[in-house]
């Protein structure tokens, strides 16, 4: 009896990323930014938490739950931006069904401590179709990047990849 208990407890630990019962996975915007994404860009890692990386272009909002590593109704992410052209500074934000589209300002992330400036965080919709005709559906995504002194420009840091990046969360 005790093999099996163990058994069932080692897999729902794995099945929310390490967790044990009980616990949620529900960080603050400064937490995400300060704790996962500045350590996955500058560190390759993210601090033993599991959080699956993933390309937004390949990739449609309801394939995404099957990738995560935790998560019910809200999913996280880390990917690599795409830029629309190779020259140029606009992101891709296109996917074979659809597009993500921006709402609203992007809003600054702010240390609780010393009140700098450590990010941003832009609100996506999903639309499907085509831009302007698109449909606009539930999934919602949040993007962290890096800004302020925490950014790769401030840091002194060279990164290996001269993309941005970021790190998403997913709601339906």
């Amino acid at each position: 009896m005790e093999d099996v208990l163990s058994e069932i407890s080692e897999e729902i630990m794995n099945e929310k990323g390490g967790l044990p019962p009980g616990f949620r996975f529900h960080p603050t915007d400064e937490e995400l930014i300060t704790f996962y994404l500045a350590s996955k860009v500058f560190n390759g890692s993210f601090c033993g938490i599991q959080i699956a990386e993933v390309d937004l272009n390949r990739c449609e909002p309801w394939e995404l739950p099957d990738g995560a590593k935790m998560g019910e109704r809200e999913w996280y992410f880390f990917s690599l931006r795409d830029r629309k052209y190779p020259t140029g500074l606009r992101t891709n934000r296109a996917t074979g069904a659809g597009y993500w589209k921006a709402t609203g300002k992007d809003r600054e992330v702010h240390s609780a401590s010393s009140g700098a400036l450590l990010g941003m965080k832009k609100t996506l919709v999903f639309y499907r179709g085509r831009a302007p005709r698109g449909e606009k559906t539930k999934w919602v995504m949040h993007e962290y990047r890096l800004e302020g002194e925490f950014s790769c420009r401030h840091t002194g840091k060279v990164m290996n990849h001269s993309t941005p990046h970021y790190f998403c969360t997913w709601s339906y």
